[in-house]
């Protein structure tokens, strides 16, 4: 107090609110030991400037930190040359040299990334007993068995690396190696419980306040915690990219050649692979969660599906919210319920197997919605982004009007559905197509003044199956389809009439015949 009342009183005093922490009195420094110790003086600054509360709410606020980049320095190649040797070097040549110091560079960017992950995630949450290890191995994985994975790629790419800083060839080292990636396959299938178990755990405020503080650490770079966990699938499917731009920028006579598209080869094999176990996987995830009101809607082609097509929220005609499941052989929809503090899904009505299922692609405004579902959109708007689902045979009695929450994910949830029940659809008309001819040569024979006719019936009939057959583009003959579904059953009932007559002429002449 005596050295203020000496001061001057026209100086101009600075607040000391304003320092936000001791941190900010330290000079950068390279050493990592006074950085991190910098750091914990922050935080613990942080947190006594929370508790003051004689401090103004925007002297104290976290956010007048300075924000760390959510991305590394990255330095290019071609900027560590020599002039020298930069000149020497044609411009394809570099550019060949920058994708494989891009994907070296990668390759230690994800090591330094899982290892991170260990030692500020993992072992403090276990050490502090955040969560237990049980659920820590099945958040995180096998993560540290793919460190060596990742440093032998790193090594041999050093070792290929010249002292002028150039490759000269890396085709055999990849080919000898992308086969490892295999090891993912588990990794990869565990992420979507892994997920949803650390989104359950988000909800314990002390594993919330832990992930939070991570979070405004320089260290994480503004990642959360999900985000490290997910580094090595998005790794795994640049690889591709990585290889085909090299590729890209390798001379034709270059020796790397062949072998690059061999690597590439590999790679899609792998990540094909990884794709099919962890959709499988997914696909059990779900059919576990979901919970009947009735044994008639146990389906085995529910239990037996191995691939989910599409999957996500819709609300049906009365305005509640259903999670509708589009499996390889089914569709079931569903009511989201909680049980245990874990998400469920009660299955609503009848599942409609994929052979049965018809499809119809409702304009905005066709049907006029009732009960909650009215008041929710108010009476001057019109029902929009609709589709309904029901049984071809009518007798169920089961139609489910069903609202996308925007354009994008109605012409999603209706190609999907037009792929599935594609095949049912040709393998039915190809049938249909097969019994013509059949029909046509008997009426050939009551009625000899029409051959033309069936000649032209065999020769659509032909080109309509091929044309079934090619079309692999559902999203194309969408619109076919669903103008011909509401002919479907006239025609079918039309049709049958004609060979129940033509049977009974034929059993007619047989019988004479016979006499």
């Amino acid at each position: 107090s005596l050295l203020y009342l000496q001061e001057p009183s026209n100086k101009r005093v600075r607040p000391l609110a304003r320092v936000t922490s001791l941190a900010n009195l330290i000079s950068p420094v390279r050493n990592g030991a006074v950085r991190r110790f910098g750091q914990t003086i922050q935080s613990f600054a942080l947190r006594g400037d929370s508790k003051s509360p004689g401090c103004a709410q925007k002297s104290c606020s976290r956010s007048a930190a300075p924000t760390p980049p959510k991305r590394r320095n990255s330095v290019l190649w071609s900027e560590m040359l020599d002039v020298n040797m930069k000149e020497s070097l044609s411009t394809k040549e570099i550019k060949r040299q920058e994708a494989i110091y891009e994907m070296s560079r990668g390759e230690q960017d994800l090591i330094e990334d899982l290892k991170l992950a260990r030692k500020a995630y993992h072992d403090p949450m276990l050490k502090l007993s955040i969560m237990s290890e049980e659920e820590l191995t099945h958040i995180f994985g096998d993560l540290d068995s793919y460190i060596p994975l990742h440093e032998d790629l790193l090594a041999s790419l050093g070792e290929a690396t010249k002292p002028d800083g150039t490759v000269e060839q890396i085709g055999p080292i990849l080919v000898k190696w992308l086969p490892r990636l295999h090891a993912y396959k588990g990794y990869c299938s565990n992420q979507l419980a892994a997920k949803a178990l650390l989104d359950q755990k988000k909800q314990d405020r002390r594993v919330q306040d832990f992930l939070q503080r991570c979070l405004e650490s320089p260290f994480s770079r503004k990642l959360d915690l999900w985000s490290f966990l997910d580094i090595p699938r998005s790794r795994l499917v640049k690889y591709p990219l990585l290889l085909k731009e090299i590729l890209r920028h390798t001379p034709k006579d270059h020796p790397d050649i062949q072998i690059l598209e061999e690597a590439i080869s590999i790679i899609q094999g792998v990540l094909s692979d990884i794709n099919l176990k962890k959709g499988e996987s997914e696909c059990q995830y779900y059919i576990d969660k979901l919970e009947y009101l009735d044994e008639k809607q146990k389906d085995p082609r529910i239990e037996g599906s191995k691939a989910l097509l599409c999957h996500g929220e819709l609300k049906n005609k009365n305005g509640h919210k259903l999670y509708v499941f589009l499996f390889q052989d089914i569709l079931v929809l569903t009511r989201p319920v909680t049980r245990n503090e874990r998400q469920a899904y009660q299955v609503y009505r009848q599942p409609i197997p994929v052979q049965e299922l018809l499809l119809e692609d409702l304009q905005d405004g066709d049907v006029k919605m009732g009960g909650s579902f009215r008041g929710a959109f108010g009476n001057s708007d019109k029902a929009k982004n609709i589709f309904r689902v029901r049984f071809q045979d009518p007798s169920p009695g089961q139609s489910h009007t069903l609202q996308a929450n925007d354009v994008f994910h109605k012409q999603q949830w209706v190609n999907c559905i037009r792929t599935a029940i594609a095949p049912f659809q040709r393998s039915a008309a190809a049938a249909e197509l097969k019994e013509l001819p059949e029909l046509s040569e008997e009426s050939e024979e009551n009625n000899p003044s029409v051959p033309n006719i069936t000649a032209q019936k065999r020769q659509s009939a032909t080109s309509g199956v091929t044309e079934m057959e090619l079309d692999d583009s559902v999203s194309e003959c969408g619109s076919m389809v669903d103008s011909e579904e509401s002919k479907g059953v006239k025609s079918h009932r039309t049709s049958s009439g004609h060979r129940k007559t033509r049977e009974k002429q034929l059993s007619g002449k047989r019988k004479e015949t016979l006499v």
